[in-house]
């Protein structure tokens, strides 16, 4: 019989959170916890800003190279447009979330101490606001970015844009 199980439950097995190498790891962990849910010591507000930040800003690129739009003139500002009503999507989903649901998720190997601000209504509705800001603010930054004289150059290099 094999000595080494390299899957284990963690806690209750019933619950279905099983350690393995990969979510038990100390890398998976630090990476996790170091991201904007789960980082201690920011506000609500400033999770969903840093949270949105990062959607609005990746968003962008999909829409330009992907969208309909894409070999026409408009293509930039219907990206932009396009990114920022995702977004605004996905707020009125947080909010739906928020509003319903409302609760703390659930605490994993992985994630450690969810933050307490999760537990109430009024934090995810800041981490709402703060999605949709930082969202729409992402998507305007790489609009801007591409479309600046000295970007744009670089735009000649991936066929397509």
């Amino acid at each position: 019989m094999n000595e080494y199980n390299a899957i284990q439950p963690a806690g209750s097995p019933e619950n279905g959170n099983l350690a393995t190498p990969l979510n038990s790891s100390d890398f998976s962990k630090t990476l996790i916890r170091n991201l904007p849910a789960y980082r201690d010591g920011l506000a609500p507000f400033r999770r969903g800003l840093e949270v949105g930040m990062a959607h609005g800003y990746f968003l962008y690129g999909p829409f330009l190279v992907l969208g309909p739009l894409r070999n026409t003139q408009s293509a930039d500002i219907g990206a932009l447009l396009s990114s920022i009503g995702l977004v605004a999507i996905l707020t009125l989903c947080l909010s739906l979330y928020a509003s319903t649901m409302g609760g703390k998720p659930t605490e994993t190997i992985t994630t450690g101490n969810v933050p307490a601000a999760f537990a109430s209504k009024e934090g995810w509705s800041e981490f709402g606001s703060g999605f949709f800001i930082g969202g729409a603010g992402g998507a305007f930054f790489a609009y801007f970015l591409l479309s600046t004289a000295y970007i744009g150059d670089f735009r000649n290099l991936i066929p397509g844009l």
